[in-house]
């Protein structure tokens, strides 16, 4: 005798169906695959022009500029470069997770900056970035 399993119309199906799943999860695999890569680089290179969109952020970033002759600025007010790591922890109130943006004249040393930068990473700030000029069309 054998039995016959048959499915009543009135029940509901207990079942459920994982390929829109399956397939909603590769899609999203796909893409956060090809933009992972994407998201790891932080440091923009300081160029003349650029046509990068600019990064949003919640708090006031802090600026440090680098002008044509050497000089440092945090904001506007001029630091030598001795004093520089503590200004800055002293302005940022002693958080490292402040963003920093670093501003280079495009004529001034790149192993400067990267002095700076090297500075800055050394002591224990993790956010910073070069900023540069939107790219015009000409």
């Amino acid at each position: 005798m054998a039995f016959k399993l048959k499915r009543s119309s009135r029940e509901p199906m207990s079942e459920i169906n994982v390929t829109p799943f399956v397939d909603v999860m590769l899609v999203l695999l796909i893409v956060f695959m090809v933009t992972a890569p994407l998201l790891t680089v932080g440091v923009q290179v300081d160029l003349p022009e650029s046509s990068a969109d600019s990064l949003p952020d919640e708090q006031e970033p802090l600026e440090l500029t680098i002008t044509a002759k050497g000089e440092i600025l945090i904001q506007e007010s001029k630091v030598e470069f001795e004093k520089l790591v503590p200004k800055i922890l002293a302005v940022s109130q002693n958080r490292t997770d402040t963003r920093i943006y670093v501003k280079g004249d495009k004529t001034i040393n790149y192993g400067r900056v990267l002095e700076i930068m090297g500075m800055l990473s050394g002591s224990g700030f993790t956010k910073v970035a070069l900023i540069s000029e939107p790219y015009k069309e000409r």
